[in-house]
């Protein structure tokens, strides 16, 4: 299930201010090249999942401004007659190409190449941003918390803690693209086809005369699926010696244990683990789980597995839907280059004091580089050039040029991460499902090296610069100071 919706309005004013003055100037229909990028990694990883481009897509081919919008901008006062009938008829008439979602990526390189006239390219900035920055911060995020949760699942449930519903809905997609079992959002369920879990609140224990007949209740109606929250009056004295006694009531009864256990949301979860395993272990219950909540992210997880904490599943919520520690993911939109008079396009660059806000000319390409299954680095270049695994390959550090390597021919593989997803303002692409798209993610993260993946001090994949690329950068900057 799809949500459509016209979001043509979304975005920033000076966006349709600009557009005007290109159509007065006659350059609306001029051909550029825009990068969608971010300078760093979030929470100063290692890396980044791409996520966002199906909403994307969604959103490209849904452009257009309908009658009422129409009027609303006329209500400004800012537009006139002419630019708003030519508004009327727009449409996006460009080439977008995109790295899949799912996919590890990092800073400097685009992950979204928009190339169209410079009306349709500038509108769509905002949109375009905001639904990037904020799946791939999600997805990346969740990522972290799966790998500090190893091999035990994380279910998300942060909706009533998320900005807003959309936030709590794509939210949940990128969580589990990432990485999560499943959702609690039972809407992202039905619009993505995500699995959906969850247990049951304090409230329920509390709405009954008392502990073990909430628990029983809860085992008749899902006997298949009962996990039993034990902190609501005493979890060691009252909540487990009742989980375990509707256990064993279930087990004389016939019904198959098949997913059994109990929630931890409050107290000491590494010390109430250890001792509620023990005391499902001595009745014979060593397979039921120990889920744990409470305000968890990936620096808990990992310190509650240092202490010897016997958690087997994870319910992770407000610290991951909301990004705790990184509230932006920082993407960037950039014009890279403009067609000329004779059909080539011109490259450009800003230029800044700050070394990390200069951009990278003209229209590009990203080749990736594996080196025994494990990326090795990745290479920007310019969109005509070609590389050859047969021949010697230096790689560079862009930021730290000191730094290089020379990859001899037969021992990398190289492979093109840009993929065309719209030709001449058609959607040329198809996004897999979700529960495929996880699968890809899991894979790529699995290309990461161990020691680009963990959490703290991880070590920087190169993202080198074609000498060619280099070269016109240099140039241009010269240039640039000279003028």
């Amino acid at each position: 299930m799809q949500v459509k919706r016209n979001l043509t309005l979304l975005t920033d004013l000076y966006e349709l201010t600009m557009m005007q003055g290109y159509f007065k100037n006659k350059s609306a229909e001029n051909m550029v090249v825009f990068d969608v990028f971010y300078r760093e990694n979030p929470f100063h990883g290692g890396y980044a999942i791409s996520v966002g481009l199906q909403q994307v897509i969604e959103y490209i081919e849904g452009l257009h401004f309908d009658e009422d919008d129409i009027e609303y901008l006329r209500s400004t006062k800012l537009f006139e007659d002419d630019f708003l009938e030519y508004l009327a008829d727009f449409r996006f008439t460009g080439d977008i190409y995109a790295i899949p979602e799912g996919t590890v990526i990092f800073p400097r390189e685009p992950l979204l190449k928009v190339i169209a006239p410079i009306s349709q390219a500038q509108l769509v900035e905002p949109a375009v941003l905001n639904i990037l920055n904020h799946q791939s911060l999600i997805a990346t995020k969740t990522s972290r918390v799966c790998y500090a949760a190893k091999d035990a699942g994380v279910m998300e449930f942060g909706l009533r803690r998320a900005q807003g519903p959309d936030a709590g809905i794509y939210g949940a997609r990128a969580a589990v693209i990432a990485g999560c079992v499943g959702t609690s959002v039972v809407l992202a369920g039905q619009m993505f086809d995500i699995p959906i879990k969850g247990t049951h609140a304090h409230s329920w224990i509390m709405s009954f005369p008392d502990e073990y007949t909430a628990f029983k209740k809860y085992s008749e109606m899902y006997p298949e699926a009962c996990l039993l929250l034990v902190d609501t009056y005493d979890t060691l004295k009252s909540g487990v010696p009742n989980a375990i006694r509707v256990f064993k009531e279930m087990q004389e009864a016939g019904i198959p244990l098949k997913f059994y256990g109990i929630r931890l949301d409050s107290g000491d979860l590494a010390a109430m683990s250890k001792k509620a395993r023990v005391m499902l272990d001595e009745a014979g219950f060593k397979d039921a789980v120990i889920s744990a909540s409470n305000d968890l992210d990936e620096d808990l997880i990992q310190s509650l597995y240092a202490q010897g904490a016997k958690i087997t599943s994870w319910g992770v919520g407000t610290n991951m839907i909301t990004s705790k520690g990184w509230p932006s993911f920082g993407g960037v939109y950039k014009l890279a280059a403009v067609m000329g008079e004779d059909g080539k396009y011109i490259p450009k660059i800003k230029i800044s004091e700050n070394p990390e806000k200069i951009t990278n000319p003209g229209n590009k390409k990203i080749y990736r580089i594996y080196m025994d299954g494990k990326i090795r680095a990745d290479l920007i270049t310019l969109e005509h050039e070609t590389y050859d695994e047969n021949t010697d390959l230096n790689i560079y550090d862009a930021q730290e040029s000191w730094k290089y390597k020379t990859l001899k021919a037969g021992t990398y593989k190289l492979r093109e991460l840009l993929v065309q997803v719209f030709k001449e303002g058609k959607c040329v692409y198809k996004s897999p499902a979700v529960m495929d798209i996880q699968k890809i993610c899991k894979e790529e993260l699995n290309t990461l090296k161990d020691e680009a993946r963990r959490l703290i001090n991880p070590e920087i994949t190169p993202v080198d610069l074609s000498d060619e690329l280099y070269a016109l950068k240099m140039d241009l900057l010269r240039k640039g100071r000279e003028d």
